[in-house]
């Protein structure tokens, strides 16, 4: 295992020639994918009441190749991955950088007009057993690459998947370093630190995962797993996923705990949460109704790496993460599939969210709150030469009592993406 955490920094770009050459070109293209993403973002991000700059507006345009090989012949097959990306700047200034579409000068704000990288993976197969030593996009409780921006988070390591096991889904991986989504430079892994709650400046080299699923019937789904951030924080998470025929629909249920703490020199300070919650879904034809509830427990936020979300039910909202030290959360959302009055492809949400009890003393006190209210239209071209071309139109509005030091201001906000992928192979 040690020999795998270590490969990572041996793919490098430079590398990935010899990789090529040491697999047979049959395979590369047996079974082999390739496909190129276009990206076009329009973030624009209102800041309300007393705030230190007045908004976060930037438009980008995105690329993203994503090429997959298959696995040579052989009880044991290789393969390489590539992950090709490049941003580029179609609207910004020094006032209004911030959104994370694009890398700019923390002294002088102005952004850069094109970042780009190219990312590799080489993966081996035994049975149902899959490994993977370089860029990775996890995408689990404990670890998810975010791709809520114009380019997606990835991290280098080392992930193992398996399936061997009847009905199960194992991960057993090592992170050493994360490229941001505004970034092309791999760096050492961070929590993120809104608000102020934890201890700034410190990283880590070592983030250690373990865990997975087990179907423990066709509509029952348990799962754990365990993470470590070396010397910052340890996490444990279990959930369960189930479905209910109830009526003329179904009830869904989604049950998630992440029990923290800090570990080794607890380098980024105390960590002591307990965060627990899920979200109840009654689904009736077009119709979806949600309800969810969750609540912080402990000394301490929730912790979850930085540049990304919490894999909480909050997931998904544009401007807070609902995680606040003994923050209660309630959330109510509606989905509909406008395919029921013949749209078919065209479909929406509604959600909203109010969290109470934030006990935040040096931003306000300790009965705080946040509310965040959600809209999105979504449309999907169902046929034609642009089948697949994808629009998404979201609006968010987000507010809280928190004092303007806060991380996380009342803003207004809204966010248009128009996604088309070419499959090239």
């Amino acid at each position: 295992m040690k020999a795998l955490i270590n490969c990572p920094r041996l793919l490098s770009l430079g590398s990935v020639g010899m990789l090529l050459s040491g697999i047979s070109q049959a395979a590369l293209i047996s079974d082999a994918t390739v496909a190129l993403t276009s990206r076009n973002f329009y973030l624009d991000r209102d800041y309300k009441g007393e705030t230190p700059y007045a908004a976060a507006r930037e438009w980008a345009q995105g690329f993203i190749l994503r090429a997959h090989s298959g696995y040579t012949e052989g009880w044991m097959g290789f393969g390489l991955d590539l992950t090709g990306i490049v941003g580029l700047k179609l609207d910004s200034s020094p006032d209004r950088t911030g959104t994370q579409l694009l890398q700019f000068n923390p002294v002088t704000r102005k952004t850069r007009d094109e970042y780009s990288e190219l990312g590799a993976a080489l993966k081996a197969k035994v049975s149902k057993t899959r490994v993977s030593i370089g860029t990775q996009f996890p995408s689990l409780p404990v670890i998810a690459a975010s791709p809520a921006r114009l380019l997606p988070q990835s991290f280098r390591g080392a992930h193992l998947i398996s399936e061997d096991v009847p009905d199960t889904t194992l991960h057993l991986g090592r992170m050493d370093r994360v490229n941001q989504r505004d970034s092309t430079d791999d760096q050492p892994i961070y929590i993120a630190s809104p608000n102020g709650r934890f201890t700034p400046g410190a990283t880590s080299t070592r983030f250690d995962l373990v865990g997975g699923d087990y179907r423990w019937s066709p509509s029952l789904t348990l799962r754990y797993f365990h993470a470590e951030l070396g010397n910052i924080y340890q996490q444990d998470f279990a959930g369960l996923l189930h479905t209910l025929p109830l009526g003329p629909g179904k009830l869904k249920t989604d049950i998630r705990l992440f029990n923290s703490r800090e570990d080794g020199r607890a380098e980024a300070g105390r960590v002591d949460n307990l965060s627990a919650g899920g979200m109840f879904t009654y689904q009736v034809g077009a119709h979806s109704l949600g309800i969810g509830y969750m609540q912080q427990s402990g000394d301490t936020a929730m912790v979850y790496l930085a540049g990304g979300e919490p894999v909480v039910l909050s997931d998904g909202t544009m401007s807070a993460d609902f995680v606040n030290p003994d923050e209660r959360t309630w959330a109510l959302r509606y989905d509909y599939d406008f395919a029921a009055v013949g749209l078919p492809g065209l479909t929406g949400m509604l959600r909203y969210l109010h969290g109470s009890h934030i006990n935040l003393p040096r931003l306000g006190g300790s009965h705080l709150s946040e509310s965040s209210k959600d809209v999105e239209l979504s449309y999907v071209v169902q046929s034609g030469p642009v089948k697949g071309l994808s629009v998404r139109l979201r609006q968010n509005v987000y507010r809280n009592d928190l004092s303007a030091a806060a991380t996380f201001r009342s803003d207004n906000e809204t966010r248009i993406n128009v996604d088309y992928t070419w499959k090239l192979w």
